[in-house]
């Protein structure tokens, strides 16, 4: 049974205005983490992971995964250190300086030999490179999409937010190589389909804009955003001819319209960057000389494309849109445990009679679909069950249910259902088919293939 009196979850009540270890709390998300125990400050923009985040995380992963195999990519974990001279050769570094330039936010070391070695904060060198190693490669072995969920460095002057902008976070990034550009942007638009369907299925209000290819090159780029009033991109939608981009870009964009030519119809909001998608083409292939061997028997450079997701972020960003400021709210697919049964309390007169209902209701569940492993029983009998469903509501576990004095024969369980803001007491029986219901419904959303037209506006310019 898994208990939270056995749970490494260290709280930290946070007065207001406070600073923890030199970082002011700037969001809603890293005061709740810190507050529930989910993470911990290690550093300046560095965080531990704590098991019950490492939970939730791993059922991000483990989401991810199911997305990334359903479009045909192969995981992979490539070195953490990568040549600086594969940036150099890329461009996105200086000869004289790995600092200088577009660089600046790179972190670097210096092995004893005296090479240079850059901490990843993205991986696009360091996979052309093991294309070119074997290059040319049959044009049979194409479309090739390899992914990997690593963790990436990023030496941030000010990091903030919490996990949102940190100097070390955990990412997904997809590399795709294909023969030719068509091909090329039919992967991007699959890809990117597959993005709308895991997106859709956190249920978490998104949108797909426009971006800005920046340093990163190439000829096509997508953001997908959650809405936030702390989110730092600047986002901008023409509500007559539909462009929707982030505001790096949309001067651009709206220069090229004729429809919406001096007239003022823009709509501004602020957004959290969650993924971003590129066309790069032979930005990094052509001068690492990855190739493919192509019918004709001769050798061209790959089309490349990159889409990233920012896994840490993504469960930041969820709980910073759907948590109030005391309670956190995941989406159903991340929350830690789905399930939190509170016992009764020590020494009061049912205790006897209705612990064995915790141990039955325990091992019933486990047979729900869908809630195998997804409980955890909250038996900290030396504190009140008010006391213990407060703390159950603060970490957000949807379900909750309290075997009290009412439990003692089986007729009448408290159930809390944060999905719906509702609490019923139901007898033994209806509270084992109300949750199998409540979590059935749950499922049924996580496994939609479709974007949800209301809230993910998608602009292919």
């Amino acid at each position: 049974m898994k208990r939270i009196s056995k749970l490494f979850q260290p709280s930290l009540i946070i007065p207001k205005n406070a600073v923890v270890k030199n970082q002011d709390i700037t969001s809603k998300s890293q005061r709740l983490m810190l507050e529930n125990g989910l993470i911990r400050q290690a550093g300046n923009g560095t965080f531990h992971l704590l098991p019950l985040l490492q939970r939730s995380l791993q059922k991000a992963v483990n989401l991810i995964d199911h997305h990334m195999e359903m479009v045909g990519a192969q995981k992979l974990t490539l070195p953490l250190l990568t040549s600086a001279e594969l940036w150099k050769k890329s461009g996105r570094i200086g000869e004289d300086s790995t600092r200088g330039g577009t660089a600046t936010e790179l972190l670097q070391t210096t092995d004893r030999h005296g090479k240079v070695q850059i901490l990843g904060p993205t991986h696009e060198e360091s996979v052309t490179s093991l294309l070119a190693a074997i290059a040319p490669v049959s044009y049979r072995q194409f479309p090739l999409r390899l992914y990997q969920i690593s963790t990436k460095f990023r030496d941030e002057m000010k990091p903030r937010f919490g996990l949102m902008r940190a100097k070390e976070f955990l990412m997904k990034d997809l590399y795709t190589f294909d023969v030719d550009i068509g091909k090329c942007r039919e992967t991007y638009e699959e890809v990117n389909e597959a993005y709308n369907r895991l997106f859709s299925a956190l249920e978490v209000p998104f949108i797909k804009v426009s971006g800005d290819c920046g340093t990163m090159g190439g000829s096509l780029s997508h953001e997908y955003h959650f809405l936030s009033d702390v989110g730092e991109d600047a986002l901008v939608r023409c509500s007559r001819c539909g462009i929707h981009s982030n505001e790096e870009l949309f001067q651009t964009l709206s220069k090229q319209c004729k429809i919406c030519t001096g007239i003022e119809t823009y709509d501004r909001q602020t957004g959290i960057e969650i993924a971003h998608a590129f066309v790069l083409e032979d930005r990094y292939t052509k001068v690492l000389a990855a190739t493919c061997l192509q019918p004709n028997g001769k050798p061209t450079s790959l089309q490349m494309g990159c889409f990233g997701i920012g896994v840490t972020r993504l469960i930041a960003a969820s709980i910073e849109v759907l948590s109030s400021n005391k309670e956190i709210r995941w989406p159903s697919a991340l929350a830690p445990y789905r399930v939190c049964i509170v016992s009764p309390k020590a020494g009061s007169k049912e205790e006897p009679l209705s612990l064995p209902w915790v141990e039955r209701l325990y091992h019933d569940l486990q047979t729900v679909k869908g809630c195998e492993g997804e409980v955890i029983v909250d038996d900290r009998s030396q504190l009140t069950i008010g006391k213990r469903v407060l703390d159950a509501r603060k970490i957000g576990y949807p379900v909750i249910v309290v075997v009290g004095s009412k439990s003692v024969h089986g007729d009448a369980f408290e159930l809390h259902n944060l999905f719906a803001g509702t609490e019923q007491n139901l007898s033994y029986n209806d509270t084992l088919s109300t949750i199998a219901t409540i979590l059935s419904k749950q499922n049924s959303m996580q496994h939609k293939t479709q974007s949800y037209e209301k809230t993910a506006l998608v602009n292919e310019n």
